[in-house]
C-alpha cells in the first residue's frame, strides 16, 4: 500500500522511478547522486545514504559543484531511512536533510552520536534518530534490514569519551544482499580482515585519495583508487562501485583509473561506474537460488 501511494503522489522523474522499481530477492536497486550520496532499494524499503543535493554548501562556504545534482531536496518524499556517515556537510547536508525531515516524518535516521545534536537542530524526531553502533547490528522494518556501523578513519580513527566513533561506514543486509558503504575512510589495520569475514556482496568505496597539498588546504582524505581496488579484491566482494571522485574540482579523481587498476591487477571483483542519477540493479549470486 505504501509503494502504491508513492507511485500515485510522486512527481519528479527520478523519485517516481525509484518508487516504481521493484527488485526481486537477491538484488538491490542503487541510484548514484554524486559524491558519496546513494539511494538503495530492496524489499520495498528505500534508504538514502549521505543525501547531498542542496546548494547550501555553495551559499554558506562558496564551494561550487562541478554539476547540478540529479534531483533536489524538495522532491525527496520517499525516504524510509537515512544513513549519515559523518558530520561534514557534503555528507550531512542540512539543506537536504531539513526537507527530508519535514517531508518524510515517519522516516528513521542513523548517524554517529557526534551528529545527533545537529540532526535534532535540523528537525529530526529524537525518537527516530538512532546512534550508529559499531559494536552490534541493528534490525529495522520487521527485521527486513540489518545495519551495522563500521569504524572509519578519515584520516584517523576518532572516538569520544564514550568510545563512540566520529566517522563510520555501514554494512547493510537488505533483500538477501550484503552491501558495504565505506563512508570516508582510509584502509586501517584490521579493516580488511574484518570485512573479509562479513562475506559482502557489493562494496561502495571512496577513491579520491589524499595528498600534502590538499591536506594543507584543510581537505581531509580517503583511500586512493589503488588502495580501494586492493581492498575490494582482498575482502572478496562480488562487485564494487567507486564513489567520491566527481563533485569538487579540488578533490576529484578519474574513475577510469580505478577501473584500470582492477582490470590490470585483480581478476575480481566486477566493477560498475555509475552515472549520476542512473538506476543500477545489482544482481547477487543468491538471486537465482530458492529462498
Amino acid at each position: 500500500m505504501i509503494e502504491q501511494n508513492r507511485r500515485q503522489i510522486s512527481g519528479h522523474p527520478l523519485i517516481q522511478e525509484i518508487n516504481n522499481t521493484q527488485v526481486p530477492y537477491g538484488t538491490a536497486g542503487i541510484w548514484f547522486l554524486g559524491q558519496e550520496s546513494v539511494i538503495l532499494k530492496g524489499d520495498g524499503i528505500t534508504i538514502y545514504i549521505d543525501p547531498f543535493v542542496s546548494d547550501e554548501l555553495e551559499k554558506t562556504q562558496g564551494i561550487v559543484r562541478l554539476y547540478e545534482p540529479p534531483t533536489a531536496p524538495e522532491h525527496i518524499t520517499n525516504a524510509d531511512m537515512c544513513l549519515i556517515t559523518h558530520e561534514h556537510e557534503d555528507h550531512l547536508d542540512p539543506g537536504t536533510l531539513r526537507l527530508i525531515a519535514k517531508q518524510n516524518q515517519s522516516s528513521l535516521i542513523m548517524a554517529p552520536a557526534w551528529c545527533r545534536e545537529k540532526l535534532l537542530q535540523i528537525g529530526f524526531d529524537p525518537m527516530k534518530t538512532v546512534d550508529a553502533d559499531t559494536e552490534q547490528a541493528l534490525s529495522f522494518f520487521d527485521s527486513k534490514i540489518k545495519i551495522r556501523a563500521v569504524p572509519a578513519a578519515h584520516e584517523e580513527l576518532e572516538v569520544n569519551s564514550l568510545g563512540q566513533h566520529r566517522y563510520v561506514g555501514y554494512v547493510l543486509e537488505l533483500n538477501g544482499v550484503k552491501i558495504y558503504h565505506a563512508g570516508d575512510t582510509l584502509v586501517y589495520d584490521g579493516l580488511t580482515e574484518w570485512l573479509r569475514h562479513q562475506e559482502i556482496d557489493l562494496a561502495l568505496l571512496p577513491i579520491n585519495g589524499r595528498d600534502y597539498f590538499r591536506t594543507k588546504r584543510g581537505i581531509v582524505g580517503n583511500m586512493n583508487y589503488r588502495e580501494a581496488a586492493e581492498l575490494a579484491a582482498n575482502i572478496g566482494v562480488d562487485a564494487v562501485i567507486p564513489l567520491h571522485y566527481d563533485t569538487f574540482a579540488g578533490n576529484a579523481e578519474r574513475p577510469g583509473n580505478f577501473v584500470d587498476e582492477l582490470n590490470e591487477k585483480h581478476a575480481r571483483p566486477k566493477c560498475h561506474v555509475l552515472a549520476r542519477g542512473e538506476r543500477f540493479v545489482y544482481v547477487s549470486p543468491k538471486a537465482f537460488l530458492q529462498e
